[in-house]
């Protein structure tokens, strides 16, 4: 079985590892130089040569350590890569992952065409052959992105490496086909993250979402602006006033289910880039307002992946999608929208823009009449403080699907934390001149911000994930799109698909 995403090729190899004839062949090397089932075979075969390397000190296991042997004789090989996995009893997944990434950069980095990967084989906690494949695929794709399509010279991915091999069983090549499709899901939602604000537009993305539609025969509608007036989408189109950059609403339809199954619909926050609008944001780091679309840029890369692997399930996805600037036809502090339910939203902060692009994409998401309705968004700041760069919020009205998703979470290793959906934090929403007010103070602003969108996901099983301090990294050095959620997001769906 093999898949091909651009140049990279992976499949999967049987036989034992001193006969595969490759560039490179990786194996784990834990604590104190205990060696791998693979690496104790590659030993035995090169006649302890794989021992006395290590005896010399080169090595001694320590986690994300690599050594590179060359030239081992009866070892079909050319190279043999060890890496180190640390203590045996502790592998991890977080280890485990890391050793996948530290091998992958390392094998990149000499002039390996191709590589038989082992450490798949390793046992990590209750974890079976299907997961570590599917997170050994997953994190090659990460270790080996790049974007430098804006560059004039593209530095193209490290090294010639083009082909990765992993020695497994049948169970493991299932678990490749869903790591690969998550992988190349991911990789849009990065791509999509990535490309600049004045590239990636409202109509960009809905000329993406066309292409997708076209490459695995979903359904899709993208709405202009005049179309969501009509709609009665006051409260969406009230951001998009102050951008002459056209909002458009994008919908998908994957199908895979039977006719009259309720779907699972999944909304995306998209605004392409967020300047804060009246209620300016401060000039530092607002080059990252960029990544203010990765909820809906994860939508899509989840439509990707869904896509290729024909899940039998009906999936919908829609993506509001605007800008969020100031100009003389902008939201003001102090104004009042009517949105598509018929609410009235009293806006306090232009800032606090996503809630009034998704509570009318919440109201849409009705006539679908769906199963379960997830929407992701980079939220609020206040979860960043809350929860840092390492799970998602969580927010849920059913905690059937809460625990759908958590469980998928962990599954994915795209992990989230439960936050609560109190009825004491509707009060900070109040407003003696609407229904409502957008912002509910600074306590509490990630779930105030929750409690905002669950006025409008009354009538279905809903949840929310913020995925503000996970779906990329800030800083000038690091800055670049995680494509999380989209490993939570497909786990999630094979899940469903598994239960209907």
């Amino acid at each position: 079985m093999s898949a091909k995403d651009n140049a990279l090729q992976f499949s999967i190899k049987t036989g034992s590892p001193e006969s595969l004839r490759c560039d490179c062949i990786v194996a784990g090397v834990f604590d104190h130089r205990k060696l791998s089932a693979s690496a104790r075979i590659l030993d035995k075969a090169s006649g302890g040569l794989i021992s006395n390397a290590l005896k010399s000190g080169d090595m001694d296991g320590r986690s994300g350590s690599t050594l590179l042997l060359r030239d081992l004789p009866d070892i079909a090989a050319s190279r043999v890569l060890l890496v180190g996995m640390g203590k045996q009893e502790d592998l991890s997944e977080k280890s485990y992952r890391d050793a996948i990434a530290a091998a992958v950069k390392a094998v990149s980095n000499t002039a390996s065409t191709n590589a038989v990967i082992t450490l798949n084989e390793l046992k990590v906690g209750k974890r079976h052959s299907g997961w570590t494949t599917a997170q050994a695929a997953i994190v090659t794709g990460e270790a080996l992105y790049r974007f430098d399509r804006m560059k004039s010279k593209q530095e193209g991915q490290i090294g010639k490496l083009n082909r990765i091999n992993f020695i497994a069983t049948d169970a493991a090549a299932k678990g490749l086909k869903q790591g690969l499709a998550i992988a190349h899901g991911m990789t849009l939602a990065r791509d999509l993250g990535n490309t600049p604000s004045n590239v990636c537009t409202p109509t960009y993305l809905g000329k993406k979402a066309k292409e997708l539609a076209k490459t695995y025969g979903f359904k899709c509608k993208v709405m202009d602006k005049a179309a969501c007036e009509k709609l009665g989408m006051g409260s969406f189109l009230s951001v998009a006033k102050g951008s002459d950059k056209p909002p458009m609403f994008i919908e998908l339809h994957h199908n895979g289910g039977k006719k009259g199954d309720k779907p699972v619909v999944l909304v995306g926050k998209a605004i392409t880039f967020d300047a804060g609008g009246i209620s300016l944001k401060p000039p530092g780091d607002m080059d990252e307002m960029n990544y203010d679309m990765s909820g809906g840029g994860a939508v899509l890369g989840a439509f990707r992946a869904i896509g290729e692997l024909g899940l039998k399930l009906n999936v919908v996805g829609l993506v509001p999608s605007c800008e969020n600037l100031p100009d003389a036809h902008a939201n003001k502090p102090g104004d009042i929208v009517t949105s598509m339910s018929g609410q009235t939203i009293e806006i306090l902060n232009t800032d606090a823009e996503g809630r009034l692009i998704l509570c009318d994409a919440l109201t849409y998401a009705e006539r679908f009449k769906p199963a379960a309705v997830v929407d992701l968004a980079t939220l609020t700041g206040a979860c960043v403080i809350a929860l840092g760069s390492h799970p998602s919020a969580l927010y849920a009205n059913d905690e059937k699907l809460a625990q759908s998703l958590e469980k998928a979470a962990d599954n994915a290793w795209d992990r989230v934390w439960r936050m609560p959906l109190w009825d004491e934090y509707q009060e900070q929403l109040k407003s003696n001149l609407a229904d409502m007010a957008n912002i509910g103070g600074r306590a509490g602003g990630s779930i105030t911000a929750a409690c905002f969108l669950s006025r409008f996901a009354k009538n279905y099983s809903w949840a929310h994930l913020d995925i503000a301090g996970t779906a990329y990294r800030s800083g000038r050095d690091k800055k670049g799109s995680t494509g999380r959620p989209v490993p939570l997001l497909v786990q999630f769906l094979i899940e469903w698909e598994g239960k209907s």
